[in-house]
């Protein structure tokens, strides 16, 4: 241990890409179906939104129904992903497990919180808009832009990156500055899921993986729209 500044990043990763691509595919076969109903949830919600916005009405029933979605995925990934296919390979893997059970909570209470609405029409929440059909759409085919096989996708509600994204892009699409409880949930899923983005950035690009620039381009993007006010 008298030479521990020897040490690179890469030195505390015990798999190599192709590993670590691999645990999606196994991912992907075990629950694919899921992702599809998760994007058809996600298309009701959405339209449901739409509506609201048209009829000026503040409707917060879609709003509770994409929260719960989102713990739900977040559950999703701590088990199937982290705990079950993750932790054989990686002693940090539990840990992660733990964090995004710690999201899947926080959107329960955020869902129960009574100062939750959709936010109006603006340029952060058009930005959370695109972010959240990225998660859904875009995310996934990086698989195929980086050379991959789809098997080997990032599907949101299975993997952690495009589910976090997904996450992020509600925080932008909803109002939470109507409670003092809703603004200080709201705050903590910003922190959680922002550090997310950047561990899962640091990891791929220990792993020489260019994909992380695209995670951490997001997060930061999501991040800046995060300061705009809703009008």
């Amino acid at each position: 241990m008298d030479e521990w500044w020897t040490y690179r990043p890469s030195d505390f990763l015990m798999f190599s890409p192709s590993i670590y691509w691999r645990l999606f595919e196994a991912l992907n076969r075990f629950g694919w179906p899921l992702a599809l109903l998760a994007v058809t949830v996600v298309s009701v919600i959405w339209a449901a939104r739409r509506r609201a916005q048209t009829k000026g009405a503040e409707e917060t029933g879609s709003v509770r129904l994409a929260a719960l979605l989102l713990a739900g995925c977040c559950l999703l990934v701590a088990w199937a992903y982290f705990w079950q296919r993750f932790t054989p390979i990686y002693s940090a893997a539990p840990v992660f497990a733990a964090l995004f059970a710690l999201k899947a909570a926080g959107w329960v209470l955020l869902a129960a919180s009574p100062g939750v609405r959709w936010a109006p029409r603006s340029l952060r929440s058009e930005i959370g808009v695109w972010l959240a059909g990225w998660a859904l759409i875009g995310h996934p085919l990086l698989a195929l832009v980086f050379g991959r096989p789809l098997w080997q996708a990032e599907w949101f509600g299975l993997a952690p990156d495009p589910t976090v994204l997904g996450g992020l892009a509600l925080l932008l699409m909803v109002d939470t500055t109507q409670l003092r409880t809703s603004r200080l949930i709201g705050r903590a899923l910003w922190v959680v899921s922002l550090s997310w983005c950047a561990i899962s950035s640091l990891s791929l690009w220990t792993l020489g993986e260019r994909q992380g620039l695209v995670l951490l381009t997001l997060g930061l993007l999501a991040l800046g729209a995060g300061t705009l006010r809703h009008r």
